[in-house]
């Protein structure tokens, strides 16, 4: 249970200044209702448990991969082509969660959210991880980790949104998330500028264009929803802000409470329907 301060001192999450927390206003920096009606303490508390957020993504991925092998193993005998080692089947897929016109015109469109994490096969998977690991920590130290995991979710959601909406039938993964990370270090690079901003534009534009024309190379790629991830990660990246030109303030430590409630809501709802 959350419990409320409704009395002493208080950290103010925008500046980081210590105040009353039955404030109304910070006097140093003017944020309005600081203490969150007496439940902001406990959030922080709550969020800074996971110093890190890029790990425990990364976990949910490969729990959820497992799982999808563990619900129908006799696929894992079936014979598989170099690019579908260990693949769950289409059927474990269907069930804890994958998306796509199928899914939404059967009103399942908590799949937008649920198909982010799952994955087809050993290599999809793995590359997947590799490359959130690398940005993952990049966008965490350069945006916060509440930042990060709003980019994460938005650009996931809407890559998913936009390949759904062009016809895409079945879809899973988390690169569209992905993109969305590299549209946010491409937003980074441009807005912050100087010779570590120019660096990382250069750097992350190249690896974001290398990875478009590898996913035109490849079968069975979703480049619908690498676009709609990558614009969503850049938009959402000029939204949110970054470390140093704001820190993050209680809405950004709510709304990333709320997506995570979101996410969490959304595999109840796969699992029950």
């Amino acid at each position: 249970m959350i419990q409320r301060k409704k009395s002493g001192s208080i950290i103010c999450p925008s500046c980081g200044k210590l105040i009353s927390a039955n404030s109304k206003q910070c006097i140093y920096c003017g944020r309005k209702n600081p203490g969150l009606w007496g439940y902001g303490p406990q959030l922080q508390k709550i969020f800074s448990n996971f110093s890190e957020t890029t790990p425990i993504l990364i976990g949910v991925c490969v729990a959820m991969y497992i799982l999808s092998l563990l619900i129908d193993p006799a696929e894992l005998l079936k014979p598989h082509g170099l690019f579908n080692i260990l693949s769950p089947s289409m059927k474990a897929l269907d069930d804890i969660g994958m998306t796509g016109t199928y899914a939404l015109t059967h009103g399942r469109w908590w799949t937008l959210v649920t198909a982010i994490y799952l994955h087809g096969g050993l290599l999809h998977i793995l590359f997947n991880m590799l490359w959130l690991y690398q940005l993952g920590q990049m966008v965490e130290n350069l945006f916060g980790r509440y930042r990060f995991f709003l980019i994460f979710t938005i650009s996931g959601i809407l890559g998913f949104f936009v390949s759904d909406m062009l016809g895409i039938t079945f879809t899973i993964g988390a690169s569209g998330s992905i993109f969305g990370l590299l549209g946010a270090l491409v937003y980074y690079g441009r807005k912050r500028g100087g010779f570590f901003g120019k660096q990382i534009y250069k750097q992350i534009g190249t690896w974001a264009i290398v990875l478009f024309l590898f996913g035109f190379m490849m079968p069975g790629v979703n480049n619908f929803a690498h676009a709609g991830g990558f614009i969503g990660g850049y938009i959402s990246a000029q939204l949110l802000g970054f470390h140093e030109t704001s820190r993050e303030t209680q809405t950004h430590r709510l709304l990333a409470l709320a997506a995570v409630a979101l996410t969490v809501i959304s595999f109840v709802l796969e699992f029950i329907t």
